[in-house]
């Protein structure tokens, strides 16, 4: 199908006079985004901005992902403040601050405090209660849905697609509540599922798992491709701390399996997963942890309570919060014994019943048998903060996903173009060694460690220094099919460099810059594939996404982490 017959096909299907809304079990649009996490709302944020109507749809009640419904605080790099972020992502994080000052008791100085960090968590400049993130991303969306440009339709999963050629025509979104279904049109189908499942249901080309290093030349990649080798999934949940009461839970089914359960992994685990020690993702080597709810970790130790903390007392006035509370999503509930991305609907019910017992384990084993700085054993009074999640247990709305189906892309991000070491032995001491590959077609920015935790397929960590690097447009368009552009963790990149590409304002980036794209395209009656191609397209559409708040370098003197 060439671009004229594309345009025509894309122009048949949707009339601009037909926009069906609520209550329609039809819906038109022009960008239907299938997935709100992350990567869907700064998708539908920069479809809507650019005068787009929008379906965008979510599986639970939160959007946001994992800033909120898979409660994750955001893993950000050093420069977060400043640069290295599209501006929509800089503005929702000074938003956040600005929900605290005008709604928490703050003290004087946490509220003067232009850097507020509300749990001063050291994983992050910003870790923070989800409830906040979810109201601050939802507020941005109310103009539009006032003005009928937007719809959201919460507690929806895709179903299908139908396709014709090249071309989506339509997905069935499936109601999992009242358990009906609905059909959106669109000429644009943007796929934000968190585990890419619109690229199978449209027959989009896509890898899942891990690449053969024959196929990619990673140095880190596996002799032979694994598409089952995705990372371990994890049940985030939220507690606290109340000295001298008891709040233990009941034992949670198959607790045994799991207080014994030992990883078989390469290189090998530390022992039991179920304990303090684990293994340092950048040597593999052994190390132990404490946790402290009152402070006092001994000297060596990483304090696990402070890590990950999302409410630290001293930032409010006394007697505002009863205890800090701090945010599990550490090593030891990590679920990697079955692949949730290549399952069927019906295993990842199973896997995730799994990846909860998990979870709860811990938490019954924290209370009740984890040894204590002062000798003691377990903390009976931790208790699960289910007004945090917004559940009824305390664990996340949503399992969180490190990794997904990726699309066979016109451009792959490989770890040759962004490990820092790599490029040092590839490039010696030029230029081209001290900086990650530069893309003529970026169209946004990123930086985060490559980070990849135990795989399905019993492979330990990896953990590699990582050089900022740019987003490029080839990574968001499929080899093939037209009308379809990844959002999130679903680009064109491989297992591998997938541990840096995945983090929180990468995912907002890649989100944003499909709903740039695809309104620009639309605009302009050009072909995704096209604007790639032709240089003053290209040049124009960089600089329209400029005008927006994107960033497409980074600053020279900035280095690897």
């Amino acid at each position: 199908m060439n671009r004229r017959e594309f345009v025509g096909v894309l122009s048949a299907a949707l009339p601009l006079s037909r926009y069906a809304w609520i209550g329609s079990q039809e819906l038109h649009c022009e960008v239907a985004i299938i997935g709100g996490g992350t990567g869907g709302f700064a998708a539908a944020l920069a479809a809507l901005r650019n005068g787009m109507h929008v379906v965008l749809t979510e599986e639970t009640d939160w959007l946001g992902g994992q800033l909120t419904s898979q409660a994750v605080p955001p893993d950000e790099h050093p420069w977060i403040e400043k640069f290295g972020s599209t501006a929509s992502y800089r503005l929702y994080r000074n938003e956040v601050r600005d929900y605290y000052r005008k709604n928490f008791p703050l003290t004087a100085a946490a509220r003067s405090n232009p850097y507020l960090n509300p749990g001063n968590g050291s994983v992050s400049r910003l870790t923070h209660e989800f409830g906040v993130s979810a109201a601050v991303l939802e507020a941005k969306l109310h103009p539009y849905i006032a003005s009928g440009k937007l719809v959201v339709l919460y507690h929806h999963v895709p179903e299908s697609a139908t396709t014709h050629g090249d071309f989506v025509e339509s997905v069935t979104l499936r109601n999992i509540h009242p358990k009906d279904s609905r059909i959106v049109h669109a000429r644009y189908f943007l796929d934000a599922t968190e585990f890419g499942d619109l690229l199978a249901m449209a027959g989009v080309e896509s890898v899942t798992g891990a690449e053969s290093r024959n196929s990619t030349h990673e140095m880190s990649a596996p002799s032979i491709a694994e598409p089952r080798h995705s990372q371990g999934v994890a049940y985030c949940f939220a507690m606290d701390y109340l000295e001298g009461e008891d709040h233990t839970t009941e034992k949670p089914p198959n607790y045994d399996y799991w207080k014994n359960y030992k990883p078989e992994l390469v290189p090998a685990w530390t022992g039991r997963l179920l304990s303090w020690t684990s293994c340092k993702p950048t040597t593999l080597q052994p190390q132990t942890a404490q946790m402290a709810p009152n402070g006092n970790v001994a000297k060596g130790f990483s304090d696990l309570w402070s890590f990950r903390r999302i409410a630290d007392r001293g930032n409010f006035t006394p007697g505002a919060y009863r205890s800090d509370i701090t945010l599990v999503n550490w090593p030891q509930n990590d679920f990697w014994l079955e692949d949730m991305v290549t399952a069927t609907p019906d295993e990842r019910r199973q896997i995730i019943v799994r990846a909860r017992e998990l979870s709860l384990s811990l938490f019954y084993w924290m209370q009740t048998e984890a040894p204590r700085p002062d000798g003691g054993i377990g903390f009976r009074g931790l208790r699960l903060r289910p007004d945090i999640t917004g559940t009824s247990d305390g664990l996340a709305k949503s399992v969180y996903v490190r990794e997904s189906r990726r699309i066979q892309a016109e451009f792959t991000i490989l770890q040759q173009h962004i490990d820092a070491e790599v490029r040092r032995a590839l490039f010696k001491d030029s230029d081209l060694g001290r900086n990650a590959e530069v893309y003529p077609d970026s169209v946004g920015v990123g930086c985060y460690r490559i980070d990849l935790h135990p795989t399905v397929g019993g492979e330990n960590y990896v953990d590699r220094s990582c050089l900022p690097f740019q987003i490029p447009l080839g990574a968001l368009l499929p080899t093939r099919v037209q009308n379809l552009i990844p959002a999130c963790k679903n680009i064109g990149a491989t297992h591998i460099s997938n541990g840096c590409t995945r983090l929180h304002p990468v995912e907002w980036n890649i989100g944003e810059a499909a709903g740039a794209l695809v309104s620009f395209a639309l605009a302009r009656q050009r072909l995704p594939r096209e604007i790639r191609q032709k240089a003053t397209l290209l040049q124009d559409f960089q600089r329209s996404l400029v005008a927006q708040g994107f960033e497409l370098a980074w600053p020279k003197d900035v280095h690897a982490i």
